[in-house]
């Protein structure tokens, strides 16, 4: 039996225990979040019957010719809806590109919403009609339990529970359905993805259809992160660590090659990105600011940092 590498933990033990399980839970992911920035979650409401669905799905869209899924990518869209083909995203220290295509399902407002204009309608694919239909709705699943999590870590940070409610309703996420195709020739230095830290406040992972995820802990070792059935893999973004003044913690993790003989597998992954709303402000919190913890960033909102963010892994212009 493999040794556990992050802490697993029941989302509905919050959800639905007494004061007491919840207090446990609260405690258990504020102490994984601090020490490791990663967590299994089990009990996190999301139907197995969904996940498989939006995985058939996506891999019948990859399965797509290279110039039928082109008609998806959309310019001047920055990857944040649609098709991203091969190569197009690197990590943001380095310049080769990642072995990866991807698609991405964004947050929907009605017409008449006043933050309309911020957000672009979603890609629907001809090819394959319950693909974005099923990426929503495992959207707003994910939105759901993302939404539960940060409960317990407004409650760990001392915060009202209800903190980040108002921040990450009709917030920016993401979904996106990534696809590493088999590797057909010696990479060159790259590999399936590149070393790097998320973006946003925390990362829902549904368990990818192979391994290669790896996180770096604080002894500079890389680890194998290993799901079990039906849980799913959170980690803490760069947003949550800026706001917590490096209490939380973004670790540094990355997706590595097969060994040679399972070069041929490809592999798909789907992580939601949750994003609070553009004008939030991810100011460090006050109580998170110490002699021992001085402060670390400068002000900024999570738009201009996801703006920022997004030129440096080269997909903004």
């Amino acid at each position: 039996m493999t040794k556990r590498v992050i802490p697993v933990v029941d989302l509905s033990q919050f959800t639905k225990g007494d004061a007491a399980a919840r207090e446990t839970f609260v405690a258990e992911l504020g102490k994984a979040f601090h020490e490791i920035g990663f967590v299994g979650v089990t009990g996190h409401g999301i139907p197995e019957k969904l996940i498989n669905d939006f995985y058939k799905a996506s891999n019948a869209f990859f399965a797509l010719s290279t110039p039928i899924k082109e008609q998806y990518e959309i310019a001047g869209m920055a990857g944040q809806r649609g098709y991203t083909s091969f190569g197009k995203e690197h990590a943001k220290q380095s310049e080769v590109a990642d072995l990866k295509e991807f698609f991405q399902i964004g947050q929907e407002v009605p017409a008449d919403d006043p933050r309309k204009a911020q957000y672009p309608d979603n890609v629907h694919v001809d090819e394959i009609p319950d693909f974005t239909k099923l990426g929503l709705q495992l959207y707003r699943a994910f939105e759901k339990a993302g939404g539960e999590l940060l409960k317990a870590i407004a409650i760990h940070l001392e915060l009202p529970e209800d903190y980040f409610e108002a921040h990450i309703e009709k917030g920016n996420s993401i979904l996106r359905a990534i696809h590493y195709p088999p590797i057909t020739k010696e990479p060159e230095s790259a590999i399936r993805a590149e070393q790097h830290e998320d973006i946003n406040l925390i990362t829902l992972l549904v368990g990818a259809s192979a391994g290669g995820l790896q996180l770096l802990n604080k002894d500079e070792e890389w680890l194998p992160i290993m799901p079990e059935e039906n849980e799913i893999v959170i980690n803490v973004g760069d947003m949550l660590q800026r706001l917590t003044n490096n209490y939380l913690k973004s670790t540094t993790h990355r997706v590595v090659n097969p060994p040679r003989e399972q070069w041929h597998l490809p592999r798909l992954s789907i992580p939601f990105f949750l994003h609070p709303k553009s004008e939030m402000d991810l100011s460090a919190l006050p109580k998170c600011i110490t002699a021992e913890n001085p402060l670390h960033y400068e002000p900024i909102t999570a738009g201009e940092y996801l703006d920022e963010r997004l030129r440096e892994i080269g997909l903004k212009k």
